[in-house]
């Protein structure tokens, strides 16, 4: 089994979906790297991962993957596409709740070492979010 199988399934399912936010200790290091600024304010290192889910949770409480795929893992790398789906409750980036559902993607590349995520890049496709819950023109 390849070094990485399977970290960023569980960041979805276990930590964004189901808000167990002590797993992000458990399974980055402590030097993580995040090259990807998702959210406005969003701190660096693992503080940033945790900023993420706590803002996504608070947002759209309900949050759900809809979709993982496809998943790849070669080496110490993995990477997948993945697909959200939520109720948009609560505040966003200065929003007002809207009481939307929305779907947005997201496309994530991770280095693994020692059985642990080292560093992260990653898009959020925040436009299509923002356009869904009306922030943006569509």
């Amino acid at each position: 089994m390849s070094e990485g199988n399977g970290l960023i399934e569980r960041f979805y399912k276990d930590i964004l979906e189901s808000g167990n936010l002590a797993l992000i200790d458990e399974l980055a290091m402590d030097s993580y790297i995040d090259h990807e600024e998702a959210l406005p304010g969003q701190p660096p290192g693992k503080d940033g991962v945790k900023f993420f889910v706590d803002t996504i949770r608070t947002a759209f409480p309900d949050i759900k993957v809809k979709e993982i795929e496809p998943k790849v893992v070669a080496g110490n790398m993995e990477a997948c596409h993945v697909v959200l789906t939520g109720t948009h409750r609560g505040e966003l980036a200065g929003i007002a709740p809207t009481g939307k559902s929305v779907e947005f993607d997201c496309t994530d590349i991770i280095r693994v070492e020692d059985g642990k995520v080292a560093e992260h890049w990653g898009t959020t496709d925040n436009l299509r979010l923002m356009q869904q819950i009306g922030a943006v023109a569509a």
